[in-house]
């Protein structure tokens, strides 16, 4: 099998043109590539067109308001029909009506993912998506048309022509380079997120994993350092060897710091003299590079989409990665705690005793619980080593949390209102939404065991329900009195289907909605 490598940039190129879509749509070529699709806006409800779109049906010499009813159109979000033309004139040959709904940021972007995804197999795309809106709606256009038209990269030989990407947009109009240049970083931070986590995990073992963290976080000029097994061992980290210990594949753990480039810190991130440096935002992920459950072990049925249970490192690798080009004013720490969970004859069992960072012990009743495990030791890492000013977790951790939110929001949970509300809003902004959960004290007496310092499930007899809210209070344990935030994404890091700039697989959630609350820091 052939190794498919992440992508550091997304797989189409977006560029800007003021003035007529008709002029664009006749002469526009970029590197060679002619406009073969257009796409223009049309709001839900509107019983005529825009300027650009009539301008466009006469040069087609088509009527376009018999079109309008005759196929029934709506404007509703996502809406895309294709009107029927001969492309007279070198136009391009297919044309394109786009539902925008209200025309608010979320609109706009569903309304392009549904483009990008119509545009698959042409070679260059103008639309006026986008248009005439605020910074938020273009920045929505831009994500929206990247990520609606991803798809997974592949190791196979099968040409795919008719699949792929269109590499070229062209967003006709008055856009400021500096809007859009912000929604491809976001754009680019969920693809590489999504490559990770497509990576089978017959190549993408936790070595393989951090050494994708040390060339892409260097390349973005990110401090890395790896921590191999003999190191781990020296420094405690008991949860992530003992998640480890069945695999042929060692478990690694990876830092990366980004120190932003401002005055008073320089580009070292070294302060004046005599000023406190600003304590770091450390975001650590869940980096299970597959997941068998060990030996309590999964269903067939349930292993099957477990290449992607890193989805938490992958997103906040590719979060770090994103810091630098939107200008983030805070020092930020990412640590991926890797490992692979497999079923071998060292696999650590239910049972036993496991002393993690910090010298904590937990009793293991659930060898398939491994993600709180590999978290206990970076959280505890991140709260007696980096003195953070916040710590924010996210993992693919518990199925309850999938049952109790579907797959559109992911499971919030803090001590902190004013960070729930700083996420919750940045949630809405990046489209990758949340919902606080609460952190019910009267479940925590089900984790105290009897023979170590805490259990890291409800013993037999202790079970309240509210598996992903015992999961947190467990992973409370290890922050000591930072302020803290755990993000439970299993539903959202995975989609069964496509769904507006949701592709099918792994999704890539987190990155746009940690970047979008790192960008509102100051």
């Amino acid at each position: 099998m052939v190794a498919v490598m992440p992508r550091a940039t997304p797989q189409t190129t977006v560029t800007t043109r003021r003035g007529s879509l008709l002029t664009a749509a006749r002469d526009g070529s970029v590197d060679g590539a002619t406009v073969d699709v257009v796409g223009v806006p049309i709001k839900e409800g509107a019983t005529a067109p825009g300027a650009d779109a009539r301008e466009l049906a006469a040069a087609y010499r088509v009527d376009l308001d018999a079109v309008i009813a005759g196929e029934r159109v709506t404007g509703k979000v996502g809406e895309v029909i294709r009107v029927p033309v001969l492309a007279p004139d070198g136009l391009p040959t297919r044309f394109f009506l786009v539902g925008v709904g209200a025309g608010t940021p979320t609109d706009f972007r569903r309304a392009a993912a549904a483009l990008g995804r119509a545009g698959r197999g042409r070679k260059h795309l103008i639309t006026t998506l986008g248009n005439r809106a605020n910074a938020e709606s273009v920045r929505a256009v831009v994500e929206g048309l990247l990520l609606g038209g991803y798809i997974t990269p592949s190791a196979g030989q099968r040409a795919r022509d008719t699949q792929l990407p269109v590499p070229i947009i062209t967003l006709v109009g008055d856009h400021r380079e500096a809007v859009v240049a912000q929604g491809l970083a976001h754009a680019r931070a969920t693809v590489v997120a999504r490559d990770l986590a497509e990576m089978p995990s017959n190549l993408k073992s936790p070595g393989w994993l951090a050494e994708q963290a040390r060339e892409l976080g260097e390349a973005a000029g990110l401090r890395v350092e790896v921590w191999d097994e003999d190191r781990l061992r020296a420094e405690g980290f008991g949860g992530v060897l003992a998640v480890g210990s069945g695999s042929a594949t060692p478990p690694r753990f990876v830092r990366l710091d980004y120190l932003p480039d401002l005055p008073d810190l320089g580009a070292a991130g070294s302060t004046r003299p005599g000023a406190r440096p600003p304590r770091p935002i450390v975001l650590v992920g869940k980096g299970i590079t597959y997941d068998t459950g060990g030996i309590s072990i999964k269903p067939r049925e349930s292993m099957v989409p477990m290449k992607t249970d890193m989805s938490g490192a992958a997103a906040v690798l590719a979060t770090l990665l994103g810091c630098r080009e939107l200008g983030v004013r805070r020092p930020v720490t990412g640590l991926l705690p890797l490992a692979e969970n497999a079923f071998g004859a060292s696999s650590y069992r239910p049972g036993d005793v496991v002393t993690v960072h910090g010298g904590t012990t937990v009793e293991i009743l659930n060898t398939d619980a491994e993600g709180r495990m590999v978290l206990a030791d970076a959280l505890s890492y991140a709260a007696t080593r980096l003195d953070p000013d916040v710590i924010i977790d996210i993992a693919t951790l518990t199925g309850a949390a999938t049952q109790g939110l579907g797959r559109r929001h992911a499971a919030l949970f803090t001590g902190e209102d004013r960070l729930a509300a700083a996420l919750t809003t940045a949630g809405v902004d990046s489209g990758e939404h949340v919902w606080r959960m609460p952190l019910v004290e009267e479940y925590r007496a089900v984790l105290d065991s009897p023979i170590a310092d805490l259990r890291h499930v409800p013993g037999k007899g202790g079970k309240v329900g509210g598996g992903s809210i015992t999961a947190a209070l467990f992973l409370r344990e290890f922050v000591g009195a930072h302020r803290w935030v755990h993000l439970d994404i299993a539903g959202t890091a995975r989609s069964d289907r496509e769904e507006y700039e949701v592709n099918r697989g792994a999704t890539g959630y987190g990155a746009r909605l940690l970047l979008r609350w790192l960008e509102s820091l100051r």
